[in-house]
């Protein structure tokens, strides 16, 4: 048996009912490059691959191979940022490409916008906070204000909780229980 065991999330695959549709959104709102595409033999429906990373073929794959009706079963799919700023830009994309239902939450944790995309697939883009609080947890944000005054307020919500912690000592908890697994 191995001494260590650590699966990664890799990418994910997403049914869509127009491919070209779903290909256009996410290159456009994410950034992402179209690797390959093609009919697959197992799977035998168009098929793209698409990836922001040169170390990592996909990580969203598209299968156009959603019934027709059919409803998503995503619960979300969550990208990632380092900045206001571009938390600001994915949602001026998104929007720009079609999302609906655009909201933002103050997670303390995080910083989030939801939508969702052109076929009803829920998408969070985020950036983290160094500041740790219990989730679930959710406030309204607001992206129109000054980044200032957003994590003034994210710090007073952070630490008005009583699971407050710096995010740096979550980790290291988290950290000493995986050593026990």
């Amino acid at each position: 048996m191995p001494t260590t065991y650590a699966p990664r999330l890799a990418h994910m695959g997403i049914a869509c009912f127009d491919i070209d549709r779903m290909i256009d959104f996410y290159t456009s709102v994410f950034g992402l490059q179209l690797t390959d595409r093609g009919v697959g033999f197992t799977f035998p429906f168009p098929l793209a691959f698409m990836s922001a990373s040169s170390g990592q073929h996909h990580q969203v794959a598209l299968a156009q191979n959603r019934p027709a009706g059919a409803p998503s079963t995503i619960m979300q799919v969550s990208f990632k940022v380092d900045t206001l700023a571009e938390l600001r830009e994915a949602r001026r994309r998104a929007l720009e490409k079609g999302a609906t239902k655009m909201r933002g939450l103050n997670h303390a944790n995080a910083l989030s916008i939801y939508c969702f995309d052109p076929e009803d697939n829920q998408l969070e883009v985020y950036l983290d906070t160094p500041w740790y609080v219990k989730q679930p947890h959710g406030d309204p944000l607001d992206l129109d204000r000054p980044d200032d005054e957003i994590w003034a307020e994210t710090e007073r919500i952070a630490k008005a909780d009583p699971t407050f912690m710096p995010q740096a000592e979550w980790a290291a908890r988290f950290d000493a229980r995986q050593r026990l697994l």
